[in-house]
């Protein structure tokens, strides 16, 4: 067991400075011709690093639907940094294909293009369109070896490759402390209750993806498998369930290599955020100075969907964006599921600009966002329109 976390806890309490109030605007002062140039280029590089923070759902399942329309827009304007598919948006595997390959060849700069593809319950693309889906987590533990799960693995993301996905949101690391937890154990999402099992179970999905160019998220952080509620539908707090193992199978991961991004849970841990009220995707002591600072992280943080009931029936959606961002998530989820709302990316990025230009400590998140996400997609090995000297530049 490491002996790191205890030691962690005291010096993170500094960090949790999430609910001080804004700052106020500074004094205004009259702008010059000179100026107002200066602050219209500097606006359009801070909306260019927010855009690719921001990963939305969509309405439409063929190129001539409105919502596709839309977010085929929203990408040629650099306004988001990909999209995440839902059942809804799956007519047909060539439909999936058209809508995938017009999405890349407007968009300013290469797209995520995200899908939930875990195998057993947890499958957008199904045997119903032609997929060949694959078995639960819980059930390629229990039939198959690393390396036989690593084949089956493969074939996946050689698939979601050629539809154009390059990005599936998973595998689940979450131990599966719990049997009866109804977002996890129940639907059998997770590998197994020993973290040196699911430690082996995960590298081998996330290698065999890497092998045929898809990028995976480890999920869900700092652990939702010993919850006995679901976040989709409200507070799961697993403050009292929680354990220190339930790390483990992160710790290890991200110390060989093998994490490309790890999903921020909407769960309440105040073992680790220091209170009962903020979930551990807004809390800067789980996401900094745990995953960052401790475990040494340098890859991607994003957010479980923003637009969970966990965080939309207890935070207002500017303050949940704020949070988010200052707590370490570098790509925000809003799945657009039960209440969609097309104009997602302009009111993230005009929170966000408004926080960035009176806290300088956002601006810097922003940047630092940014850096990282597009350092992710040069892992996508295709040509990327935009680099980080527009980080240095600012």
């Amino acid at each position: 067991m490491p002996r790191w976390i205890s030691p962690f806890l005291a010096a993170a309490f500094a960090l949790i400075g999430l609910s001080a109030p804004l700052r106020a605007d500074p004094a205004p002062q009259a702008p010059t011709k000179g100026t107002d140039l200066h602050r219209t280029i500097e606006d359009g590089k801070l909306k260019q690093m927010i855009g690719q923070m921001v990963l939305v759902g969509f309405i439409g399942d063929s190129v001539g639907d409105d919502g596709y329309k839309r977010v085929v827009q929203q990408a040629q304007a650099g306004e988001i940094t990909g999209v995440i598919y839902l059942g809804r948006n799956i007519a047909s595997l060539n439909a999936v294909r058209q809508l995938n390959d017009g999405l890349q060849k407007y968009a300013m700069t290469r797209l995520l293009i995200a899908i939930d593809q875990e195998g057993g319950r947890i499958q957008r693309l199904t045997g119903e369109v032609g997929f060949k889906s694959v078995p639960s987590q819980a059930d390629v533990a229990k039939t198959l070896s690393p390396d036989e799960a690593g084949a089956v693995y493969e074939n996946l993301a050689a698939a979601l490759a050629g539809l154009g996905f390059n990005l599936n949101l998973a595998p689940v690391v979450d131990l599966n402390v719990n049997p009866a937890n109804p977002i996890i154990g129940k639907l059998g999402r997770s590998f197994s209750a020993d973290p040196q099992e699911v430690e082996a179970y995960a590298r081998a999905f996330v290698q065999a993806h890497r092998a045929k160019g898809v990028l995976t998220a480890l999920k869900h952080f700092p652990g939702h498998g010993s919850s006995t509620k679901d976040s989709h539908k409200g507070i799961a707090d697993v403050t009292k369930t929680w354990s220190k193992k339930e790390l483990l199978p992160y710790e290890d991961l991200i110390a060989s290599g093998d994490v490309d991004m790890v999903m921020a849970a909407h769960v309440i841990n105040a073992k680790l955020a220091y209170s009962p009220d903020i979930p551990a995707s807004l809390s800067r002591p789980t996401l900094t100075a745990l995953l960052r600072d401790t475990m040494h992280f340098k890859g991607v943080v994003i957010s479980d969907d923003m637009q969970m009931q966990a965080i939309t029936d207890n935070v207002s959606f500017e303050d949940s964006v704020r949070r988010a961002v200052m707590a370490g998530n570098d790509i925000l989820i809003f799945a657009n599921d039960k209440h969609p709302d097309p104009a997602i990316p302009e009111k993230v990025a005009a929170i966000l600009s408004e926080e960035a230009r009176r806290n300088p400590e956002m601006l810097e998140r922003i940047k630092k966002s940014y850096e990282n996400v597009m350092l992710l997609k040069r892992k996508l090995g295709a040509a990327v329109s935009q680099d980080t000297s527009l980080v240095r530049e600012q």
